[in-house]
């Protein structure tokens, strides 16, 4: 089963930043900076945490993940936003 996840990053080097939003842009739609919404299977989600595991600083750095249910559910419905907001791109992409 699918859910959505919204991913949020505080990398503390540059270089590092850069490598996890080109690896988060294999896995979901870019919402804000260092902040994505990914449908993921649990295999997918699998996946993504490891690649990110192998690129951070655990002393420095830091990952949120955030279950919001389902895919069939619409996740914006559980979110509110003020001021400027981002589109939100359907997505139906697989990773493998």
């Amino acid at each position: 089963m699918r859910r959505k996840y919204i991913v949020a990053y505080d990398i503390g080097d540059d270089k590092r930043l850069r490598k996890v939003f080109l690896k988060m842009r294999g896995f979901g739609d870019p919402l804000q900076y260092s902040v994505f919404l990914c449908e993921l299977s649990a295999r997918e989600k699998a996946i993504m945490m490891s690649e990110l595991e192998v690129i951070i600083n655990h002393k420095d750095d830091s990952i949120m993940i955030v279950n919001l249910g389902t895919a069939d559910h619409e996740p914006m419905d559980r979110i509110e936003l003020m001021g400027r907001t981002p589109p939100v791109p359907e997505r139906k992409a697989l990773v493998i």
